[in-house]
């Protein structure tokens, strides 16, 4: 029975993947003209603004970014978690 049994899993599975699809090919695109728009150029805003990043916070890899941060990390409640070094007050030598 067990020989039986076997076989017919053997047939089951060797029919299921010799009905499996292949994929097929990809419809090449129709070519689109490229529509030619001319841009004109904005000068910069005098004042530089902070580059934030697609859900506002400020962007680290900026020079005017990271001069924030310099204080140190903070809680959750803003105020500066004394456990950095850059939170600590200096120590005074006597």
């Amino acid at each position: 029975m067990k020989k039986f049994l076997t076989g017919m899993f053997a047939l089951l599975i060797g029919a299921s993947v010799s009905m499996a699809q292949t994929p097929a090919a990809p419809a090449k695109p129709a070519k689109k003209e490229k529509a030619k728009t001319e841009q004109t150029a904005t000068p910069a805003p005098a004042t530089a603004a902070p580059k934030v990043k697609k859900d506002g916070t400020p962007d680290k890899r900026f020079k005017e970014n990271k001069a924030a941060a310099a204080e140190g990390p903070k809680k959750k409640d803003g105020t500066p978690d004394k456990r950095y070094k850059a939170n600590k007050a200096p120590e005074k030598k006597s």
